[in-house]
């Protein structure tokens, strides 16, 4: 019952978004596109990071690559044909970056996903410079910002129900498994290469495919303004402050994140990345399982039951018995003024001068 009511209450609420284009303004709908896109890479990362442990800021990389092959392609090919090639593109780094990097872990992978992003951004700025003799790319294609939001809003209810067939599958128990102990992973028979591959190669295409969508809402790319690292750290901002313990908590994450990066990007525009730094110092000091974390232990608190001995009439029933017990006088009113002058008269001094 309870999971039939969930489904029509997801069902109704993918309906609502799907009609938003229609409700609101142009800036309302570039806002609704902005948060769907990182929504979409949010849940992707985590699909990886979150169940491996495995830190990755290879995002702005796989991102680029979609946006830039459709930027590249797109006076060759169909707009469909280029999104199709960047998924090829992408899957094929994944699998290439994935066999070469993985065997790694720790600080030694964190840096060489951002290496990668600069790496690509750095061959194609000497790419475009020196062979083609341009900086960017025009992407003039008719798709406007409606189906770039419906491709986008497709696309995270794809990744969220990916995301919710692993967390049932054997291949999910797996990564959580390799994600607590990989040693005692691999002593339980877990193939942990090939789990850690198809899950880095399923997030990758989730990000390329993103990436590939969004460029010709971009209009014109250059290699800095694809393969921006700052993706790659907002997307992992995003991810820790709305916790990955639940496949929902990257949402809790994405929406403040990106509402205030709008606020601050169109009023003080120099002071995002400190903004974005602050976060992260937040998230690390007090909330380190995210806002999900901090959910959970609420509601948690909120349905523990009150402990009183007696129940909730005890208490009532002990002051009612105290009200109504009465005064213990043994000798009354009288008895005390006598105790009162016997104690008067003793204290008078006897005997003459």
């Amino acid at each position: 019952m309870r999971s039939s009511l969930a489904v029509i209450a997801l069902a109704l609420l993918v309906a609502a978004l799907a009609v938003v284009p229609w409700l609101v303004t142009d800036y309302g709908l570039g806002f609704m596109i902005n948060l769907m896109c990182y929504l979409v890479l949010t849940v992707a990362w985590a699909l990886f990071s979150g169940t491996t442990r495995y830190v990755s800021l290879a995002t702005a990389a796989f991102f680029g690559l979609g946006a830039y092959t459709v930027a590249m392609l797109i006076k060759e090919m169909p707009i469909y044909a280029t999104f199709g090639v960047a998924l090829v593109l992408g899957t094929l780094m994944a699998l290439l970056v994935g066999l070469v990097t993985l065997r790694i872990s720790g600080m030694f992978f964190v840096i060489f996903g951002f290496g990668l992003s600069e790496l690509m951004r750095e061959l194609l700025v000497w790419w475009e410079i020196n062979k083609t003799h341009t900086m960017g790319r025009y992407v003039f294609v008719p798709f406007n910002t409606t189906m770039i939001y419906e491709h986008l809003l497709g696309m995270a209810v794809l990744v969220f129900l990916v995301g919710w067939l692993l967390r049932r599958s054997r291949l999910g128990v797996a990564l959580l498994v390799i994600g607590d102990d990989e040693t005692m992973a691999r002593q339980a028979g877990i193939n942990v290469p090939v789990a850690k591959l198809g899950i880095f190669v399923i997030s990758s295409v989730f990000m390329t495919a993103v990436g590939a969508v969004m460029a010709p809402r971009f209009g014109y790319l250059t290699p800095n303004f694809a393969f921006n690292p700052l993706i790659s750290f907002q997307v992992v901002i995003m991810a820790l402050l709305g916790g990955m313990q639940r496949l929902w908590g990257p949402v809790l994450g994405v929406v403040p994140l990106v509402l205030l990066s709008e606020f601050l990007q169109v009023r003080f525009p120099f002071w995002f990345s400190v903004f974005l730094g602050l976060v992260f110092m937040i998230i690390v000091y007090f909330l380190p399982r995210g806002i999900t974390g901090l959910v959970e232990d609420g509601w948690r608190v909120l349905r523990r039951p009150i402990s009183l001995p007696c129940g909730v009439t005890g208490p009532l029933i002990d002051a009612w018995g105290s009200l109504s017990r009465p005064i213990s006088l043994p000798r009354g009113i009288a008895g005390f003024i006598e105790d009162t002058w016997a104690r008067l008269v003793r204290r008078q001094p006897t005997g003459g001068r």
